[in-house]
């Protein structure tokens, strides 16, 4: 096995199969008898149901005030993964490749329930760097946010088309991980060449003076791939479908929102986020992020398959889930 690979498996193992033991007991333990939900995202505008849902308090009303909702914010997936698996997140909006794995590892029990957005991605290089394509890649130190997260994969299958490696298995394109926040200093120091990167980091990072080599729809399927789903414990929708209808109504009603009437939710989600983490984004920043973003509940399943089939060959799980496994039945 690759160094890569022996990387991204402890990666994720560590988050996820690190608990799996104690997961498999301890899910569906904690809800099935309560008159909660508990539901993980993260503060980060490819998760905008969440946001505004959570701003707005419209699952509360849906719900009524004998159902409590509990939203918790994750910065990453393993750790809502975790969460998952420990019963004390009930729905969660997740990357694909977390979303993938969880499945895998919990034998079926954490299943994909919806889509939430697409796309929301794109490859940047240092201003001045000569790159104007995946091939220029070659030689170079390239960025991704988390090694196995659904960027790196992108990355991954974008090389892998090209045929290009990363050096960690026998290429000569230098992959390493840098956080979002540290990824714009990073360039700036010429410790990397170019990155791929979520919005609103996109934006951001081209505001600040980097250049695009490739835009969201040219990273992977057009743009028309999952980036953020929803998740459901199998255990906890056998036990409250009632719950996990009244969410999906909710999530379709915001979805629909976003897509028409952009500007005001945007604000809205801008405020959630500045009283979340104390920052709101640039107007600008955000309108120029979101037309990179795609709002829909239907999922690409062959967006999925391809990120299983990458995972799979990385070695991040063990197998390829079957789709009555992947799926809640009858989604959509």
């Amino acid at each position: 096995m690759t160094l890569v690979k022996t990387f991204l498996k402890t990666v994720i193992t560590v988050g996820v199969l690190g608990t799996v033991l104690f997961g498999l007991t301890a899910c569906g333990s904690k809800n099935e008898q309560s008159n909660e939900v508990n539901i993980g995202y993260f503060n980060n505008i490819t998760h905008p149901q969440a946001l505004l849902m959570k701003a707005e308090g419209s699952l509360e009303k849906s719900l009524g005030e004998d159902i409590k909702v509990n939203w918790t914010a994750f910065n990453a997936g393993p750790a809502e993964v975790e969460a998952l698996f420990a019963g004390s997140i009930d729905i969660g909006y997740m990357g694909p490749v977390p979303a993938i794995t969880a499945n895998v590892k919990s034998k079926g029990d954490v299943q994909i329930l919806s889509g939430a957005t697409k796309g929301g991605a794109v490859l940047i290089k240092r201003e001045g760097t000569d790159i104007s394509s995946v091939a220029d890649l070659k030689g170079k130190t390239v960025a991704i946010p988390q090694i196995g997260n659904t960027q790196h994969l992108n990355l991954l299958n974008l090389l892998s088309e090209n045929n290009l490696k990363p050096v960690s298995e026998g290429g000569d394109v230098n992959v390493i991980a840098v956080s979002n926040a540290d990824i714009g200093n990073t360039m700036e120091r010429g410790d990397i060449d170019a990155a791929l990167v979520p919005e609103p980091w996109g934006a951001t990072l081209l505001e600040q003076g980097a250049e695009l080599v490739l835009d969201y729809d040219e990273i992977y399927l057009q743009g028309d791939y999952d980036v953020a789903l929803v998740v459901v414990r199998k255990e906890f929708h056998k036990e409250h479908p009632e719950i996990v209808e009244k969410f999906l109504e909710q999530h379709q009603l915001m979805t629909d929102r976003i897509n028409t009437d952009k500007e005001k939710t945007l604000e809205i989600m801008n405020t959630e986020l500045k009283e979340a983490t104390g920052k709101a984004l640039d107007t600008r920043i955000l309108q120029e992020a979101f037309e990179r973003i795609g709002v829909s509940t239907e999922l690409n399943k062959a967006s999925i398959s391809g990120f299983a089939q990458i995972s799979k060959e990385q070695d991040v799980i063990s197998e390829i889930p079957k789709e009555e496994q992947l799926y809640v039945s009858g989604d959509k």
